[in-house]
Order: C-alpha cells, then sequence, then structure tokens
C-alpha cells in the first residue's frame, strides 16, 4: 500500500470521488472531546465550528453526527471510566447530552451559524418516520441551520454498546443525500500491516476487514470496526466516504476540497 509521504492522488475516472460536494455529513468521534485529565478540548471544536462556517460560505450544506455525550456526562460527573451498566451509561449521556449541544452553539453561534439537536433511534429509520426525519433534516438545511445528530442513548441501546455513531452516521448520509461523509476519529484512517495509512480502498474485502480490531476506550467503543461498517453501508448507497483524523489543522476543509488529499478514502462503485 502507498504510504502518505509518496500517495499522489490519482488520475481520472473518478466523478463520484471529484465531484462537487454540496451535502456533507460530517461525524465527530467522543476521542475528539478530551484534551486530557477529563478537560474538554476547545481548541479542536472551535476550529471545527470555524471550518463548518468556511464550508456554508461557499454553499455547501454540512450536517453533523456527533458523540460525545457520554465522554462530556463522564466528565460533569467526575467520572474516570466509561460505565459499563447500562443504565448508568444512559443516565450519563442524559447529563452529558444538554452540554454537548452547548459547545456545538457556542463554536457555531460566533460565526452566526444556528445549530438543531436531533436524537435518532434506529426506529426512525423505518416507515413512516424516516421521511418524517427527512423532511426536518431538509427544512434546517433549507432554514441555513446545521442539524446535529446523536443518537438517542437514553432509549436505545445498540449504538452505546456497540456503534459509537459510527453506522449512524452513514445511515444519515443516505437520508438527506450527501455526497460525501466524512468520519473523524483520533487515527489517520485505515493503517495496512506495516502502520502506514491506506489511501485508498476501492473494495471492502475480507482482507481489508482483517486491518481492524474492536477498540473499547475509557470514552468510546467500536474503533476502526464500526467505521469499516459504516463506509461500506455509505459507499454501497454511492456515497464516498473518508476517515481521517479529526485533530489535522483545517481536515474538514481540505478534505471536502480533495477527498483524496487526507485519511482513507473509500470509494463507491457505483455513482
Amino acid at each position: 500500500m502507498q504510504s502518505r509521504r509518496n500517495y499522489k492522488p490519482q488520475g481520472d475516472g473518478l466523478p463520484s470521488v471529484r465531484q462537487s460536494h454540496r451535502r456533507v455529513v460530517v461525524k465527530v468521534g467522543s476521542s475528539l472531546f478530551s484534551a486530557g485529565r477529563g478537560r474538554l478540548d476547545t481548541g479542536l471544536i472551535n476550529s471545527i465550528g470555524s471550518q463548518i462556517s468556511d464550508l456554508i460560505g461557499q454553499g455547501k450544506e454540512v450536517v453533523i453526527v456527533s458523540s460525545g455525550a457520554i465522554a462530556l456526562g463522564m466528565s460533569i460527573l467526575k467520572i474516570n471510566s466509561r460505565p459499563k451498566e447500562l443504565q448508568y451509561l444512559q443516565a450519563t449521556a442524559a447529563v452529558g447530552q444538554h452540554e454537548l449541544m452547548r459547545v456545538y452553539h457556542r463554536s457555531l453561534d460566533k460565526y452566526g451559524i444556528k445549530c438543531a439537536q436531533l436524537l435518532l433511534t434506529w426506529d426512525d429509520f423505518a416507515a413512516h418516520r424516516y421521511l418524517n426525519a427527512k423532511h426536518t433534516l431538509n427544512t434546517l438545511l433549507k432554514l441555513k441551520c446545521v442539524p446535529i445528530i446523536n443518537e438517542n442513548d437514553t432509549v436505545a441501546t445498540e449504538e452505546i454498546r456497540f456503534g459509537d455513531n459510527d453506522k449512524l452516521s452513514a445511515l444519515v448520509a443516505i437520508l438527506v443525500g450527501a455526497d460525501l461523509l466524512i468520519i473523524l476519529s483520533d487515527v489517520e484512517g485505515l493503517l495496512d500491516k506495516n502502520k502506514k495509512v491506506i489511501r485508498r480502498v476501492d473494495k471492502i474485502t475480507q482482507a481489508v476487514k482483517s486491518l481492524a480490531c474492536p477498540t473499547r476506550g475509557k470514552t468510546c467503543v467500536g474503533g476502526m470496526v464500526t467505521k469499516i461498517e459504516a463506509a461500506r453501508i455509505a459507499v454501497e448507497a454511492g456515497i464516498p466516504c473518508v476517515i481521517a483524523n479529526g485533530a489535522e489543522l483545517g481536515i474538514i476543509s481540505r478534505i471536502a476540497d480533495n477527498p483524496l488529499s487526507c485519511g482513507t478514502i473509500f470509494v463507491p462503485n457505483k455513482k
């Protein structure tokens, strides 16, 4: 596989990758909220707000799928490690959710951008509830609001146990007809066996899946396994997906400008 240092964007024949990305879904992982010792990384969150503002200034529409409620709840409650009992996870999420929205409101408001909260469960992607969610999101985007979406942790258990919102971000990308899905974490992308970033994945094979292993950190679960699964859902719907390090300077703007420039891009096999 090509290393980051010698990687060069590949040539023509990638209309689904190089197209103008007018509607972008950005997934922000829990690990990006911590600056160590339980402190919120305000600098990084402000940077995300600035980049979202830049994209909106370019005429793009942005939807954020954000983890972090449990991480922020742990900080507020002064809990050092992620609770194991479901009821404590849900209670911690309930404490942290309002703080999560306050953080986003504060980072976006300085640029004159409004945001809205949507809490979804897997049931919201079925039948008429799917259409209701879709109409709400499309209306918010028309109103120039940035939807901030999270799993409704207090009533749903799947995300808390497994997904860390990765799969949810792919479903949301399909729901809103996104042109690009960006999954931000604390890793540069999918690594090969030599720990070098794989810049491009044309097909998600068993060999690709074998490079990932589950992660269970202090504030999150899932790791690369759930991110590859989210990428699979997106590319099968014709949406390119990039997994990248959210702490890199200007990462969202750079990927939106050219998805081949950073991280690992999963290329859809159909337009």
